[in-house]
């Protein structure tokens, strides 16, 4: 079954739209052993909307936020709009839309705060909240993600299956999916994004991809 790569839906949307190409995580309460570790090189990337909150998305995406709320949020087969109580979500999808997958291209850990904070102008996250995953679990590292994402031809409809909640990063999903498509960024602005992050990261502890 295909495999895919939950992630907050406005970061999904940010990645499908070469607005973000990094990924930051440590693991979920219902990760083996509560660490994350990177199991696949390419997978689809799932829009969730657990703990997704306002506050920790950059104002200049706040609209962003907004459109992937309602965009691909589904209740009893019909497109519903999607809301926040206090960063709280008051209503959940019964079926979501994937429009992208991403292959990954690096992969770093890193355990420096400033480190976190030069990455920046590539993630639509506040700093805030890329320090608090670095600083949970302090003794673990945070791992760096690069991403080179690619925009299906047209977003599919999954139904969202009880064993899709929950803090997890992975997910078997049960209908075919096409990796098929072209990549958000071109390869000359890929590639210079790409040295640039690895001049940040890959003084820290690199790992092979």
């Amino acid at each position: 079954m295909p495999i895919a790569f939950k992630e907050w839906a406005v970061t999904v949307r940010a990645l499908a739209e070469g607005e973000q190409l990094l990924t930051l995580r440590k693991g979920g309460i219902r990760e083996p052993d509560k660490h994350f570790k990177l199991e696949y090189d390419r997978f689809f990337l799932y829009p969730t909307f657990d703990h997704q909150c306002p506050d920790l998305v950059r104002e200049s995406h706040q609209p962003e936020l907004a459109r992937a709320l309602e965009e691909g949020v589904w209740t009893d087969g019909e497109p519903q709009p999607h809301a926040l109580y206090n960063g709280v979500d008051v209503a959940q999808p019964d079926r979501v839309r994937i429009r992208a997958w991403a292959e990954v291209a690096a992969h770093y850990t890193i355990t420096d705060r400033r480190a976190v904070d030069a990455l920046s102008p590539f993630y639509v996250w506040t700093t805030d909240y890329a320090e608090k995953r670095l600083a949970w679990k302090r003794r673990h590292p945070l791992h760096v993600i690069l991403l080179r994402t690619y925009r299906i031809p047209r977003p599919v409809t999954v139904k969202v299956r009880d064993e899709y909640h929950g803090c997890r990063s992975w997910l078997e999903i049960t209908r075919d999916l096409p990796f098929e498509g072209t990549p958000v960024l071109s390869d000359e602005e890929f590639e210079r994004a790409s040295e640039e992050i690895d001049s940040i990261a890959s003084d820290r502890q690199p790992v092979m991809v």
